[in-house]
């Protein structure tokens, strides 16, 4: 029986309980959870450590010095392609550039296990450019020339703008993508972005997590352990934190602990009357880079002020100790409703926002697919509610997902390109149910879905890709996360909790687990499909493409291989993973069930954007605002309260779920979001029989394609359109485009969903009228921009400021 339950074996626990800071007790409404992060101050780190941990020798490239033969025992470094006269000359590293993608080959060794990359630093100079840019691998040999073709910024994602001209400069370059120190065996450094260019290394750095911590204040921060993130107390023996905090009637501490170091660190919890405190966890902890999940049992202290401590010990002073997300929760304790009853039933006390990355609604059977690719969801749209017609903001995940989760269009929320982060001033759909009490979790499949994006905010524990190295199978991610989810929900069955659950088994590269991978592909065509796949590579010209191997129709071509065929491969795996991840969504369904949550939880299913299989002329996604990029599906389920059968025609955005949700969890809306409520279009008749309902004064749906800089986004990237659906028409404006594209482009929605026929010239008062109400949705929506955080932190104080950046808020 897990912590919490054992904790809930009476009645249902007072909602009410008052979290006490030692000076000037507030008599305000008392939330449901004490989150030490927030309570936090520096003052209450007692006996601070003055000694910082021995470290390994850093991991440093320096030219200003003749090399050690035992050291380095051959050349540390290399010209690779557009790179001519490299060579080590008056303690630098110098060379000239013959192309925009010139590539320097720096040998090192790889780090430490579990620990991973915080910054690079380095020092340089180029006579013309505008970007430097660094890249690592792990592999045991390189071939430089196919590094040279590697995209930017998804292989060279560490970079910078540089100023050009005569004087050496120190750069920084930080990162939020986790990347492991196991792949600084080989770095690349990208010195300058144009040819003709003289440049200069003088020293490169690589900078640790560990190493970053071990000379950082100790405070709050956001960290992670083996890409397992969570809101942290950063603390070194032998400190000790102290709070004074006035528990409620059936407390319990949710809490993880861990190191980064190789010898015991002991984590203690104490809890009493000031200077009289008994030890209720003692901790030893000795496998660094792991979070130990420790709840505290605190209920002999239910309805006291008492002092709280976390205490750490070890061998030496300067180990550094990690308390994750500690938060005293009250056990049974529901948020208290804010806002006016709109929905039918009590508010859920538990949200699970399944978003399903690269599906298309047309590949699932419960929205007429002649495959039987889902079951599962089938039947929880028997007995949910289906919304038959859906369309998201963007059609690439990085865009997408901030529209979901602010119900901001991507013109206001500013996300449109690949290192782009959600501003500090966006209120996100987690801030909202952490700010009601709920305990938060991120699960994140991608790249694009975690802190990388700006999008952990609000939550207490985000568990990003880099979580999932050995332990799922490339893209197909439901399972592991599933496995990890329901004992997490055990732990949390009794306290109310959001969860958002980022899989991405559609995803290519599409081959799913057996025995779904032959389940309507042809096991005897394999071979021959993998050697097209490898043929038809070598037309494809954009390095992006190249990378996912996303041949569109002419590359196929040009191979002299069968469009169609090859694609209709491609289709039976997608499908197959689609089928192959049905069983884990019926895993959850059923542990929610068993928990006896199924009644009190609402899940909502949908997904990011869809996929092109040559239906205009590519693969992938991002490029267009068709409809195979843009129509999903949406599912909301919670039995006894969501109808069951109902089926709801009226066209719907991604940016309505964040009102949808938070109206039925009678918790207020941020000021200035872009969506609507579903709330009306829920109201089914007792029947619960499928029908068809409409809003008042239906609202229209927007879609963007933005033109991107970076090289991340898909191709056509200097192509911009904008779509509009309303009364049963899609337009599309062109905005920039090929020239044999029309800025117009008219369809007929509900008949025409994959946007085949045109007709803009047959309905041009139609084009027009939406046109009109375009133009207006794009002054509204960029009106509405929000300010960047350079704007948005003016007016902040010291504290505030450090705590965002701690958190990795703003940077």
């Amino acid at each position: 029986m897990p912590f919490a339950r054992r904790l809930a074996t009476g009645a249902l626990g007072k909602m009410l309980f008052a979290v006490l800071v030692a000076v000037g007790c507030s008599r305000k409404p008392a939330p449901i959870t004490a989150r030490l992060v927030d309570l936090f101050r520096p003052e209450f780190v007692l006996g601070r450590s003055p000694a910082a941990p021995s470290l390994p020798p850093p991991t440093e490239w320096r030219f200003d010095r003749p090399p050690d033969p035992l050291r380095e025992p051959r050349a540390v470094w290399e010209a690779g392609p557009g790179v001519v006269g490299l060579a080590v000359r008056e303690g630098r590293l110098q060379g000239q550039t013959t192309s925009p993608g010139p590539v320097v080959h720096l040998l090192g060794k790889p780090g430490p296990e579990g620990d991973v990359l915080e910054a690079v630093e380095i020092r340089l100079r180029a006579s013309a450019g505008a970007n430097l840019f660094v890249a690592l691998s792990g592999q045991e040999q390189v071939d430089l020339a196919e590094v040279a073709l590697q995209p930017t910024p998804i292989f060279w994602s560490l970079t910078t703008p540089i100023i050009a001209g005569d004087e050496v400069r120190s750069y920084v370059i930080h990162t939020a993508r986790g990347i492991p120190l196991s792949r600084t065996r080989h770095v690349f450094v990208r010195p300058t972005d144009v040819a003709g260019a003289r440049f200069e290394i003088e020293s490169l750095r690589i900078v640790s997590r560990k190493e970053h911590l071990a000379f950082v204040p100790s405070g709050i921060a956001w960290q992670g352990l083996s890409e397992f993130y969570r809101e942290t107390i950063v603390a070194r023996t032998p400190e000790t934190v102290q709070f004074m905090l006035t528990l409620p009637e059936r407390p319990w501490l949710d809490l993880a602990v861990g190191t980064l170091e190789e010898e015991p660190v002991v984590f203690r919890v104490a809890v009493g009357d000031r200077g009289k405190e008994a030890v209720v966890l003692e901790r030893t902890v000795t496998t660094p880079h792991r979070w130990d999940v420790a709840p505290v049992d605190l209920r002999p202290y239910a309805n006291r002020q008492v002092s709280l401590t976390l205490s750490l010990a070890g061998g030496k002073p300067g180990l550094v100790g990690l308390w994750g997300a500690p938060v005293v929760r009250s056990l049974g304790a529901r948020p208290r409703p804010v806002a006016p009853a709109k929905a039918r039933g009590d508010p859920p006390s538990g949200i699970i926002l399944v978003w399903v990355d690269t599906l298309r609604r047309d590949h699932l059977d419960t929205y007429g697919y002649g495959r039987p690719t889902g079951p599962a969801v089938r039947r929880m749209a028997s007995e949910g509610t289906l919304f038959r017609d859906a369309v998201v903001q963007a059609t690439w995940t990085k865009v997408s997902t901030p529209s979901l989760l602010t119900s901001l269009y991507p013109a206001t929320h500013g996300v449109r390109d690949f290192n782009d982060r959600l501003p500090n001033s966006a209120v996100t759909l987690a801030e909202v149910y952490r700010e009601a009490g709920y305990a938060t979790l991120s699960m994140s499949s991608g790249l694009f879905t975690g802190r990388f994006t700006n999008l952990h905010k609000g939550f207490e524990e985000v568990q990003e890709n880099g979580s999932l190295k050995g332990e799922a199978r490339t893209s197909k991610t439901a399972r592991v996360f599933v496995d990890r989810l329901l004992p997490w929900l055990e732990a949390h069955r009794d306290v109310p909790f959001f969860v958002f659950l980022h899989v991405q088994d559609p995803h290519d590269p599409y081959r799913p687990y057996p025995p779904y991978d032959m389940l309507w592909a042809d096991r005897a065509g394999e071979a021959e499909h993998e050697r097209q796949a490898k043929e038809v590579k070598k037309f494809i010209a954009d390095p992006v493409m190249r990378a996912f191997q996303m041949p569109s129709r002419d590359d196929l071509r040009r191979a002299g291989l069968d469009p169609e065929a090859y694609v209709n491969y491609e289709v039976g795996w997608y499908d197959g993973a689609i089928r192959g991840m049905d069983p884990e969504i019926a895993r959850l369904l059923e542990g929610l069930r068993n928990l006896r949550l199924d009644r009190q939880t609402l899940v909502v299913y949908t997904a990011d954007h869809g996929e092109e299989f040559l239906e205009h002329g590519r693969m992938f996604h991002g490029q267009s605002t068709y409809g195979e990029l843009s129509n999903v599906p949406l599912i909301l389920w919670r039995p006894g309260t969501v109808a069951a059968g109902a089926v709801v025609e009226q066209t719907v955005q991604a940016i309505d779920v964040m009102p949808t949700l938070l109206e039925m969890s009678r918790l207020p809306l941020p000021k200035n979001i872009q969506g609507h409520s579903l709330l009306p279009l829920l109201s089914a008749p007792s029947s619960g029989t499928a029908y068809a309902a409409t809003a008042p004064g239906a609202w229209p749906a927007v879609i963007e394609k933005s033109a991107t800089r970076e090289g991340g986004g898909s191709p056509p990237r200097d192509a911009e359109s904008f779509a509009i659906i309303r009364d049963g028409w899609k337009l599309i404006h062109n905005t920039k485009h090929p020239a044999a594209r029309a800025d117009y482009e008219l369809y007929h929605h509900g008949k025409d969903p994959l946007d085949k026929v045109d007709l803009a010239a047959e309905q041009p008062e139609v084009v027009k009228r939406l046109a009109s109400e375009l133009e207006a949705w794009r002054r509204m929506a960029e009106a509405a921009r929000l300010p960047a955080d350079s704007k948005s932190r003016e007016g902040l104080g010291k504290e505030e400021l450090e705590r965002l950046r701690a958190l990795g808020y703003i940077q």
